[in-house]
């Protein structure tokens, strides 16, 4: 493996050369400064270092069976939004490095993303965050299905659902964006999202996430019929992955959030090369909970494996293939492979932290 230094400026090289005059210096400021304060945040913002290195890392993965996979799976990419019947669904919500990998790499990075989460908090050890991501993904090899937050998942309903202080907290951050007129592709797009043409439209530069930052982010805000309406846009990139050798370069976007286990989010557009998407205290990307219930940990966890499940089970085909490449592999794989990766981005961190 080349050096983090080395990879840091290769994709950000790359980066500006997709985005032109439209790449945000201060996010990649930001998120240079993000990449110090753990582990977990160094995770979540160098997917395009997993691309790089999960063939050394994970050698005896490579030949496992490839499917459409989220390309970037991390306990931080889950979310909440409205289906076309208004019901509330969970589940992945950001597939900007979606591609064609052996399934087992989601897996490995969404347990060795839990196990970065928890730090130093032994309470949960990695061969308990392993049993629950497995388990949730075998169960939902054997009978997929999207989380509808109605008659079933109430738990999860109750645990990630917007409380009325975070509904105001939603809306008021959203006011005090920075106005600034976004260019023009992106001000039709969030023009022709919004409920009905010709509304008054506040817009505004946001800044979110993490793997993300130095890609512009835009909302138009407006209030439609006696409440607030948003929506976000930003651009749509190649995958991390396209950018090694023998990468996938076909984007599995559309493919992945319209999948046969999935209630697609009928605001969820691409438009001319741009995502847009309706935000709302119930429409968003969910923060990591910080829950001390040790045994609703293991059910996020497993929760989270089931949903990855839903997405690889797109074709039933490839979920026969999977469960058959799981029953030959040793039991320990996946904390094995979890442990080498865990480690090598603590190696990684502390060698981003010495560079200055």
């Amino acid at each position: 493996m080349g050096s983090i230094t080395a990879s840091v400026k290769r994709y950000e090289v790359w980066l500006g050369e997709q985005l032109g005059r439209q790449l945000v210096q201060a996010d990649i400021d930001r998120k240079h400064r993000r990449m110090e304060e753990s582990d977990f945040l160094f995770l979540r913002a160098t997917c395009f270092r997993w691309t790089e290195t999960v063939h050394e890392l994970c050698p005896d993965l490579m030949d496992a069976p490839r499917v459409a996979a989220v390309g970037d799976a991390h306990i931080g990419n889950f979310g909440l939004w409205r289906d076309a019947e208004g019901r509330l669904v969970w589940g992945v919500n950001d597939f900007d490095e979606a591609a064609e990998t052996p399934y087992a790499f989601d897996l490995v990075r969404l347990a060795t993303s839990a196990l970065l989460w928890r730090g130093r908090d032994r309470s949960i050890s990695a061969d308990e965050i392993c049993a629950a991501v497995l388990g949730g993904y075998v169960e939902g090899l054997r009978t997929p299905g999207a989380f509808v937050l109605e008659r079933h998942h109430l738990w999860l309903r109750d645990l990630v659902s917007a409380t009325d202080e975070r509904r105001g907290e939603f809306w008021a951050r959203l006011e005090q964006l920075p106005r600034a007129a976004p260019p023009r592709g992106y001000r039709e797009a969030l023009a022709a999202a919004m409920p009905e043409p010709d509304l008054a439209l506040v817009m505004a530069r946001r800044v979110a996430g993490v793997g993300s930052l130095g890609r512009p982010r835009w909302v138009a805000i407006t209030d439609w019929r006696g409440g607030p309406a948003a929506r976000e846009a930003k651009a749509l990139l190649p995958s991390a992955w396209s950018l090694i050798q023998g990468g996938d370069r076909k984007s599995r976007f559309a493919e992945l959030t319209s999948g046969k286990y999935r209630v697609p989010d009928p605001w969820l557009k691409i438009r001319k090369g741009i995502i847009v998407r309706r935000l709302a205290p119930n429409s968003r990307k969910l923060d990591v909970p910080e829950l001390g219930d040790l045994g609703l940990v293991r059910r996020l966890l497993s929760a989270m494996g089931v949903e990855l499940a839903n997405l690889h089970s797109a074709r039933r085909s490839r979920a026969r293939a999977i469960a058959a490449d799981l029953e030959s592999r040793k039991p320990a794989w996946l904390r094995d492979a979890v442990w080498r990766v865990a480690e090598a981005t603590r190696q990684d961190r502390v060698a981003w932290r010495a560079r200055r």
